[in-house]
């Protein structure tokens, strides 16, 4: 077995977040089930912010067994 990481970005725009989150939990959903993984260790989300403090995107990195 091997331990294998994988990270998604998302863009997070005003008012739009609900859909932009969305957005990221399918394309991470599909990519465990796209990839026929059996076991999720690790899910983490990080915020990324522009140069006034404001959050601009988020990170999630799944850590998977193969």
């Amino acid at each position: 077995m091997a331990i294998r990481v994988k990270s998604f970005g998302m863009e997070i725009r005003p008012l739009k977040t609900t859909q932009e989150l969305k957005s990221l939990d399918d394309a991470v959903n599909d990519f465990i089930a796209g990839n026929g993984i059996k076991r999720v260790i690790s899910v983490s989300d990080a915020s990324t912010t522009d140069d006034k403090g404001e959050t601009i995107g988020l990170v999630r990195v799944i850590a998977y067994e193969e």
